[in-house]
């Protein structure tokens, strides 16, 4: 039995889509075919009347080739434009695809350099005044140890430019151009770890001009490294106790370096929140730049006020300039610092180390010294550095033993806020070294400093 047309299967693998195409086609083909045959019989075409317009037969083939041919060129356009959009959407996701991973990678390998094995100093200097502005950790970069080794000649000794307790601090060159502060703390020491977390988590916040800036950090295997800017006159202490006996410094830049201190002090208590206590002001912690700026160094024993009333903090610092409340009964405030920085501007002035031995083993500190000169009038002049003896105003030089006399008072509620300390002092300081005085004679020049002495 013969099956109905509605029943009809197509081959596997045709789709009606295709058969549709296979008919159009096929129909195109027969009536191209029907309009090739020649004219039945041989009799001439003579043209008549009734030639002119065509039966109505030949009109509906005409019309029904015309009706095919169109559909033909719709289909065509129809599947063309399909693939117009269909390559233009594949274009677009592939290329949305391409720069989503070229994001990725870029973003890991910045993190792997950033992160995992440092960055060249180079590349870091680049970015030092975007560093300087931030105050978030997590953008200081790491150093990569081959560059530090490379930069301090593997750390050698002549390049040492001082040493704590714990650590060693080298000069270090880049690329021939470039000079940082490298300091490498002793490995393996709980003390050591602390120290160096403590000054990443507080110089990566605390920018300041009286205030060292640290530009990175290093941690090799059991080694860390904090990376400083260099202070080219270096520490006050090397100034005033070193080979030099303090001949670089006149009364003028004295009284400068005392004002930077102060300053950079009254930021700590005064402006940082939480407040921060140094907890180890000295001339060794004090680093001077080629034109004597002062800038605070050193904070690995720094805390910060909300601290201390978790409890007493563990007594640290140095010998000479420890409180003696804080030495004595724990207690520690920012008049702690207060007094460290009533001692260093002893030394200013006198030009002497805030501990000297005397007959063993017994060693006299320079509070105790000259506490009873320090108020008298006759007597204080005497007791002047000699490098800058009868080079000040009597006036100023009473006025500055009168601060230090009150710094270095041994009950703490007597000693001053460093901000009255600041503001005593900039009166004292030279316009043009960033005081308010103003004087008409010029500050002697170091070759007439040397032929006085």
């Amino acid at each position: 039995m013969g099956r109905s047309p509605t029943h009809l299967r197509l081959p596997p693998g045709i789709s009606s889509r295709c058969l549709c195409i296979l008919l159009i086609t096929a129909v195109t083909a027969a009536d191209a075919q029907a309009s090739s045959f020649p004219p039945l019989g041989n009799q001439p075409h003579l043209p008549s009347s009734s030639s002119l317009a065509p039966s109505p037969a030949v009109m509906q083939i005409v019309i029904q080739t015309r009706h095919h041919h169109y559909h033909k060129e719709l289909v065509m356009a129809v599947v063309l434009a399909s693939a117009a959009v269909l390559a233009i959407i594949l274009s677009s996701v592939c290329a949305c695809i391409f720069w989503r991973r070229s994001r990725q990678y870029n973003a890991r390998d910045t993190e792997s350099s950033d992160v995992g094995g440092g960055l060249p100093f180079g590349l870091i200097l680049s970015k030092l005044n975007n560093m300087k502005t931030t105050s978030k950790k997590g953008l200081l970069p790491t150093v990569d140890y081959p560059s530090l080794e490379l930069a301090t000649d593997k750390f050698s000794e002549s390049n040492i430019l001082g040493e704590g307790g714990f650590s060693h601090v080298y000069k270090a060159w880049f690329h021939g151009k470039a000079s940082a502060a490298v300091k490498k703390f002793d490995g393996g020491r709980t003390n050591c770890n602390k120290e160096f977390e403590n000054e990443i988590e507080l110089l990566g916040r605390i920018q300041h001009p009286n205030i060292v800036s640290l530009l990175g950090y290093c941690v090799h295997g059991e080694t860390r490294l904090l990376i400083y800017e260099l202070m080219q006159n270096g520490s006050l202490e090397a100034q005033l106790h070193g080979p030099s006996h303090g001949s670089a410094l006149t009364w003028h830049i004295r009284m400068k370096i005392a004002l930077d201190i102060a300053r950079g002090l009254e930021y700590l208590h005064e402006h940082c929140n939480p407040p921060v206590i140094h907890r180890d002001i000295k001339s060794s912690n004090i680093l001077l730049d080629s034109d004597f700026n002062a800038k605070i160094a050193d904070f690995g024993l720094a805390v910060v006020d909300r601290n201390l009333s978790k409890g007493h903090i563990e007594l640290s610092g140095t010998l000479g300039y420890v409180a003696p409340e804080y030495l004595l009964d724990g207690i520690l405030t920012e008049k702690s610092d207060v007094y460290a920085f009533g001692v260093v501007l002893l030394e200013l002035l006198m030009g002497r180390k805030p501990v000297e031995k005397m007959a063993p083993p017994q060693c006299q500190s320079i509070v105790k010294w000259a506490m009873p000169q320090l108020t008298d009038r006759a007597k204080l002049p005497n007791i002047i550095d000699p490098v800058i003896q009868n080079t000040m105003d009597l006036k100023h030089l009473y006025q500055v033993a009168a601060v230090a006399v009150l710094c270095v008072q041994q009950e703490p509620s007597y000693r001053p806020l460093i901000t009255d300390v600041l503001h005593s002092f900039i009166p004292l300081v030279l316009v043009e070294l960033g005081g308010s005085l103003r004087t008409a004679e010029p500050m002697p020049s170091s070759n007439q400093r040397h032929s006085d002495h």
